[in-house]
């Protein structure tokens, strides 16, 4: 037993449940006392108000006319028919003799002007009375007070309320907590149930089962279903880089590996062999440019380089690019146009952005031909800036469209110079400041559009 509670004890909904179940049970007691304690004192003032106005009055009528005029007064009280059940008084002379009252007799104790309670003999029965007691000049003594009988018996029934409420309130904090702990449980047993599957079995395509429902639990299984979905998406990612990367390094360290044994032979001209060092030497700059990108392409995804965000001109930065490839466009016989750009500052890396732009305008003078008209663009928007870098060329099949961006994926294999990294890299810029990048047909051409936040997330 003592096993099982500790147990429970061990749970955060049980204890979150029993914490507030407690606090409401503390709130629910305090409440009734407060109720009890008023009420009583309410009761205790109109009594005291009632037993001293009387009081007052019978001495009145025995300092003006007489202990004759109060006993008068006294038996009238008695036979009015109101509170006669419950109203106690007592007229006694210097000899303790009763003059007038409902009293068998007098309570031993001296005259006090202040109301107390203490028990009296009333038609043979020793009753609980509020009284207050004054001496006379003439020696004798005046007594009144009032049968607490029904005073004790509405206390009474008013504790009784306060304790069964405050049953209930035990009874609502044990059975709430058992309640809001299974409710707790039942919430978070899916996000468990998937987390253990995924960690048995490694099984990435597990999802948090969705309740339909709009409450938080709801909303944090989207979220972990949407960390699970990027999750995946990066450990694809990953396992696809792996292979292609295992694919496209055979080609070229085998091509070196040849050429390196060529040179190796002792029987080759000087002439030959510096051509096969050359050669090798070409494919290993090639391999390191690869594995730059790469690295470049895992910063961004990092997040590393957000800490040096500063206020950047976006439209400032893509007119420098423009500029710095018009000379290559020119050599290639195409035409860059600048379209007219609103002054857009966004928080962003400079070097990051400008090198994003400069890979869409890379790809669109490789791909779109002689004599192709390429358009960058920067517009202001509601939610921060678009870039766009759009050519005339043959553009791209709409099914490829959604495969662009991809590591290594390139459209054509006709000895295009590239290795399929550069819209990659630029997907990875647009991912570190909470952007995206899309493409869509331009009939004719291809439009990559990069759209940036104001804020990144």
């Amino acid at each position: 037993m003592i096993d099982r509670l500790v147990g429970l004890w061990r749970s955060v909904g049980f204890r979150l449940a029993f914490y507030y179940g407690f606090l409401v049970a503390i709130t629910m007691l305090a409440a009734l006392a407060i109720v009890y304690l008023q009420t009583v004192g309410v009761l205790h003032q109109r009594m005291a108000r009632q037993v001293g106005l009387t009081a007052q009055q019978l001495l009145t009528d025995v300092n003006e006319g007489g202990v004759d005029v109060a006993g008068a007064a006294i038996a009238r009280a008695l036979t009015d028919g109101r509170d006669s059940d419950s109203e106690i008084y007592l007229l006694v002379d210097r000899e303790g003799r009763k003059l007038a009252g409902n009293l068998d007799r007098a309570p031993g104790a001296v005259a006090h002007a202040v109301p107390t309670q203490r028990r009296v003999e009333r038609d043979g029965r020793s009753v609980n009375a509020y009284l207050v007691m004054y001496a006379l000049s003439d020696g004798g003594m005046l007594m009144v007070g009032q049968d607490l009988r029904d005073q004790e018996l509405i206390e009474s029934l008013v504790a009784s309320a306060s304790a069964a409420a405050g049953i209930v309130a035990v009874l609502l904090l044990i059975g709430g907590t058992f309640v809001f702990r299974q409710e707790l449980e039942r919430s978070v047993s899916a996000i468990r149930l998937t987390a253990r599957r995924i960690t048995t079995a490694g099984e990435l395509r597990e999802r948090v089962a969705e309740s339909g429902e709009d409450d938080e639990f709801a909303l944090l299984n989207r979220d972990i279903n949407a960390m699970l979905d990027r999750i995946e998406s990066l450990m694809d990612g990953v396992r696809h880089v792996s292979n292609t990367i295992a694919h496209n390094l055979r080609t070229p360290l085998t091509r070196i590996l040849v050429r390196l044994r060529s040179a190796e032979r002792a029987d080759n001209d000087p002439a030959q062999r510096r051509d096969a060092i050359q050669g090798a030497i070409r494919e290993i700059e090639e391999l390191t440019l690869v594995f730059e990108k790469l690295l470049q392409i895992a910063e961004a995804e990092a997040g590393a380089r957000r800490r040096r965000f500063t206020e950047v001109a976006i439209d400032v930065i893509a007119t420098d690019v423009v500029d710095l490839y018009e000379a290559v466009a020119e050599a290639q016989g195409a035409t860059l146009l600048r379209e007219p750009a609103d002054a857009i500052l966004l928080p962003g890396d400079r070097d990051l952005l400008a090198g994003a732009i400069a890979n869409l305008l890379d790809n669109a003078l490789k791909y779109a031909g002689q004599g192709a008209v390429i358009r960058v663009g920067t517009q202001e928007t509601a939610e921060g800036a678009r870039i766009t870098v759009q050519d005339d060329g043959p553009g791209v099949p709409d099914q490829e469209l959604t495969r662009l961006g991809t590591r290594f994926h390139r459209l054509s294999h006709d000895g295009t110079p590239g290795h399929g990294l550069g819209l990659a890299s630029v997907q990875a810029v647009a991912a570190l400041h909470g952007g995206q990048l899309r493409f869509e047909s331009a009939h004719p051409g291809l439009r990559a559009i990069l759209e940036l936040p104001r804020a990144t997330r």
